[in-house]
């Protein structure tokens, strides 16, 4: 029998996605092969404590019935584990829990700031320990919206316009509007899942937006509506990478694929392949891939997309560096379609991962 992997599987984290990252780090924990991977699981609460092995199933386990609700974990909830007061935490001390055997490789499972940003990514690095999807600069560039449509934008891929603010910079709603019309996307620049995203038809919409937008972050993106369909491609590899089924996102209970149409049961329907024309196909599997270079990625990633129906041209919009990982997420549903089941589809990203690891290696 081969030797297991000590798979460290992260989640949890700072951001406003917490909840998020505890439902597809279940998603995964469930479908890896116990055959293949010691699992072990390690909680980053909302306060930035470690809690691994042991304390970090425990974590997961108290919060079964807050995981996928977005802000359900309060601060104090998160803490419930954590003996460290704050004032005592530092550098040597910010873990708790036993880690038995040494760790051969991270899957971390983090959305957004602190997880999806390339940081964990830097310290990872710093320690030397390998780990599954994109390395920093990929990650930092795809978590910024407006870096990764300058990018996206310079590689060939179609982007709608957009206005970056500044929480310290004073800006004109009527300025804005002028310069990109009514109705408008109000986004945090460095978020995903949706939080913290407004469709803006009224000036007094965009005012409410804005400032909505910037309790996730000091920088907002102000986009051009674009009124179509809403696609994704998921693509998957390394040096040569390749685009899965194009799949179409259709919101049942709001007016765009918000929080609410991708975590609550009979928010949304994937129509996976979607209906689009084989030219539109290979078009978009084009775009999506040519993103995906650009921005440096490796192993998975997941590039959305607005068709409009006003110019029949597709619109890159966002990248998910970490996508959701849930059984029913979009990147397990387009893999499935390639003949991956869940599990299969996670043992594809570690061996890729794995692989990279030991070519990295210098030779004794």
């Amino acid at each position: 029998m081969p030797k297991k992997i000590n798979l460290a599987v992260i989640f949890g984290g700072r951001s406003g996605e917490h909840e998020v990252s505890l439902s597809s780090a279940r998603g995964v924990m469930k479908n890896l092969d116990k055959e293949k991977y010691n699992v072990i699981p390690i909680a980053i609460t909302k306060g930035g404590n470690w809690l691994i092995g042991d304390r970090g199933e425990e974590y997961m386990k108290m919060n079964e019935d807050k995981i996928g609700k977005e802000g359900a974990i309060s601060l104090e909830d998160s803490q419930k584990l954590v003996t460290i007061k704050d004032s005592e935490k530092s550098i040597s001390n910010y873990a708790e829990g036993e880690l038995k055997e040494k760790i051969d490789l991270v899957f971390p499972i983090l959305h957004g700031p602190y997880g999806e940003d390339g940081r964990l990514q830097g310290m990872l690095d710093m320690l030397g320990v390998p780990y599954v999807f994109s390395g920093v600069l990929a990650h930092a560039t795809g978590m910024n919206k407006p870096k990764a449509k300058i990018i996206a934008h310079n590689a060939g891929v179609p982007v709608a316009k957009d206005k970056v603010i500044t929480k310290d910079q004073d800006f004109d709603i009527d300025e804005i509007v002028k310069e990109l019309s009514l109705p408008l996307m109000v986004k945090p620049a460095e978020l995903g899942s949706s939080v913290g995203v407004a469709l803006a038809k009224t000036k007094e919409d965009l005012e409410k937006g804005i400032k909505e937008a910037f309790a996730y972050g000091d920088e907002v993106i102000v986009e051009q509506y674009v009124k179509g369909r809403e696609l994704t491609v998921t693509v998957m590899g390394d040096e040569s990478p390749k685009a899965l089924a194009v799949t179409e996102i259709i919101p049942l209970i709001s007016e765009f694929y918000d929080y609410k149409a991708k975590y609550e049961d009979g928010g949304s329907k994937h129509v996976c392949p979607a209906e689009i024309s084989k030219e539109d196909e290979e078009k978009l599997k084009d775009y999506a891939v040519s993103g995906f270079k650009a921005i440096g990625c490796k192993d998975l990633s997941r590039l959305d997309f607005m068709w409009s129906e006003k110019d029949n041209e597709f619109y890159f919009t966002d990248i998910n560096t970490i996508p959701g990982m849930t059984p029913t997420s979009l990147a397990p549903e387009a893999a499935q379609l390639a003949g991956m089941n869940f599990t299969q589809f996670l043992d594809k990203l570690i061996e890729g991962a794995m692989k990279r690891a030991t070519s990295s290696q210098p030779s004794p």
